[in-house]
This record gives C-alpha cells, structure tokens and sequence, in this order.
C-alpha cells in the first residue's frame, strides 16, 4: 500500500468509530494480506520482510498463517457486517514462498471472514525464481485472477546489483507459465535507475516485458532508502545514487516504448492494455477506497480512519494467539489530511483530479500550471478534471504541492 502521510503514534483501540464504520460497503472494499517472508534481502528494499535466519524456530509460514486467520476474524467482528471483498491483494515480502496449497489457505481465510465480491479480482505477488507451471495452475485452481511478477530488469548485471536471484530469462517465462494456466492478467514490475544501468539495458528489459505479451507493466524509478544496503553501498561511495535527469529520460523511454505497443498509462507508474487490465486493488487506494491490511506491519483505512500493525511477526502471531489486537497505532484523518491524499492520490490517475476537490486558490493554480504545460488546458474547461501532462507526470508531486499549499 501507498505511504501517504507520516505514521504517528495514538492509543490502540479494538473497535473504530460509528462514523468510519458509516458507509462502509458503498465503497470499494479490499482486503490486502502481507506476507512477511523472503529467501533473500534485496539491497534496495525497505518492506517488512524477514529471511529465514533472522526468524527464530518457533516463527514459520504456519504460525503466521494462524495469526492472520485469528485477524481475518477479528477483523469481520470489528465491521460488523463486513461488505466482500471486492479485491484481494497478497503482496510482501515473497507470497510465492508459500507455495499454491499456502497461497490457497490464504484465500480460503479471506473467503471465510469476508466472502469474495461477484467478479473479484485477486492477485498474488510472486518472485519468478519461486514459481513453477504447477504453482501457477494450483493458485489459478484456488481462485487468484491476477498475478504480479518482479522482474526489474532483464540486464544480469542490473539485477546484481539490484541482489535479485533470478536469471534475466526467468520472468518471461514465467509470464508464459502463468498466462498457460488461465491467466489473462499478468503484470511485470520494472525498476529503473539502478545505478550502472544504461538505456540499451532498459531497452533491452522493455523488449523483455513485449515479449511476455503481459497486459500490465508498473515501472518504478530505484529509490535509496535510508537503512538498507543499497543505501550503505551509495553512502560509502560504491554506488552512484540514482540521478533525476536519467530517471526522467528512463520514464519518457518507458512511455516511448509501451504506450505504441498498446500498454497506455492509467496511473503515473502503471500502463496496462486495457481497462480490465488495470490493478482494481490499487485503484482503490488511489481512490480513498477502504482496505483492511492483515499481517505483519500491514496498514489498513476504513472511512477515514488509518491503522498499521506490529512489525515483527512473531510479536504478531503471540498478540492474535493471546486474544489481543496487533493494531500498533492508528491516526484519524482530518478533513484537510482527505483532501491532501485526495489530491495526491487522484491526480496521478489518467483521469486527473475533480476541480471540485480544490479551494479557489489551488483552482487557480490549476490554470497556471495549465499554462506552464503541466496540466491539459482543455480538460480543465470541458471536463472541469486537472490531467496531468506528460511532462506534468514527471513533476507530479510539485504540482500537488501546489494545488494544496
């Protein structure tokens, strides 16, 4: 899920307030499950992930797997009458690692709580190192409808950089895999930026993502983030960080690229081949949907009302185990911080932001930053939507800053 605005601490609380419950089921409703387990640490990421020798013995997919059903249910209490799901999301982490009987227990504990919405879309996250043709067909078989594979890049000396495992050639055939067994939604993850990567091997990993023929592409640019070891590599001199001219000629490349073979952006980091194709679950955060995120250090919004998890999953499995939430520490949005994630979420969709969710002065700075070329001129007047332009989409978070001061 998105980082929106900064965590803060606040009493813990099982139940949520009558006016976040309000509402509830006229939403978008999804559940997102994280799974904290990776084979290895990637040097670039900062999830809440955890390898095997960094658990202790009593710390296993099983306990985690009983701590989400015991959350899954405390969650349905919680909601009193808990709309379906209309999207499941399974991301971390490696979900992939749980194999297609872990994966399907996951699901069945969703479907147990929640129930699945008529025509839910239900995606896993997978590594392609840790898939297979039969892990494919058995999570189809269990009732996933999309899936998202991390490619990153199809360069070898990227992705070593980068500390992935897997072989340039494994991602597409995964793709195959997948689409062999009834997928029609697939998408590929690509990362670009990293360090020593230079435009013939982004191209190169572009070719890669049309040959998969997958109808769904997100390609974000590499962020160093504070504590990890990319971030170690860079403040040592190893590693160059990631320049902002490259990283905005990369993005215009990927534009370049997927948009004439019929991949068209719908949010600023996702292109897809259709409206089908496009992620709902993520639609509904970028929309103020509502979401319950189980697991370790999964964040969740009900009507206006933010919460996140204990990290560690061992802490989260004794507190479920004990009869105890493992909320950690919630915030009740204001009014003013709705608009602001309003803003910044609904801008970067292809079909721009309301001019109704602006006060007179961030109207007026729509129509400057029109002027500038950062927003279409015309859908402004005809539409009443600011949409962001192309050069606009690589300046998106000034022109929030300007729209809401």
């Amino acid at each position: 899920m998105p980082a929106l605005l900064p965590e803060t601490t606040a009493p813990v609380a099982a139940g949520l307030p009558e006016s976040a419950l309000k509402g509830l089921g006229t939403r978008p409703f999804g559940v997102y499950v994280h799974v904290p387990f990776c084979a290895t640490r990637c040097g670039y990421c900062d999830f809440n992930t955890y390898t095997a020798g960094e658990l202790d013995s009593a710390t296993s997919p099983q306990s985690w797997l009983e701590g989400l059903k015991l959350e899954l249910e405390h969650a349905a209490r919680v909601l009193g009458a808990p709309p379906a799901a209309d999207t499941v999301f399974v991301g971390g982490g490696t979900p992939s690692l749980l194999g297609a009987d872990g994966l399907r227990s996951v699901l069945d504990a969703v479907r147990d709580s929640f129930g699945l919405a008529p025509g839910a879309e239900v995606t896993t996250e997978s590594n392609p190192e840790s898939t297979s043709p039969e892990f494919f067909a058995g999570i189809r078989d269990a009732g996933f409808t999309r899936v998202s594979l991390g490619m990153q890049s199809a360069a070898q000396h990227v992705l070593k950089i980068l500390d992935r495992v897997h072989t340039p050639g494994r991602p597409v055939a995964a793709a195959a895999e997948a689409r062999a067994a009834g997928f029609e939604h697939v998408n590929l993850d690509v990362i670009y930026g990293t360090p020593g990567e230079r435009v013939e091997d982004l191209r190169a990993s572009l070719d890669a993502v049309l040959a998969a023929g997958v109808d769904h592409v997100s390609a974000y640019a590499l962020i160093v983030e504070e504590g990890t070891a990319l971030a170690r590599r860079v403040r040592r001199g190893e590693l160059p960080a990631p320049d902002d001219d490259v990283l905005a000629a990369d993005y215009e490349l990927i534009d370049s690229v997927l948009a004439p073979a019929g991949l068209r952006w719908y949010e600023v980091s996702n292109w897809a081949s259709s409206e089908e194709a496009r992620c709902r679950h993520n639609i509904g955060y970028w929309r103020g949907g509502d979401w319950w995120g189980a697991g370790p250090g999964a964040h969740s919004h009900v009507g206006g009302v933010r919460w996140w998890n204990v990290k560690h999953p061992a802490r989260y499995a004794s507190l479920l185990a004990a009869g105890d939430s493992p909320e950690a520490g919630r915030e009740v949005l204001t009014e003013a911080d709705q608009q602001l994630e309003r803003v910044m979420l609904e801008l970067r969709l292809s079909e721009g932001l309301s001019l109704d969710a602006l006060d007179a002065d961030g109207v007026r700075e729509a129509r400057v930053a029109a002027a500038e070329g950062l927003l279409e001129a015309s859908t402004l007047d005809t539409s009443g939507r600011a949409v962001l332009t192309d050069r606009g989409r690589l300046l998106a978070d000034g022109v929030v800053r300007r729209l809401v001061p």
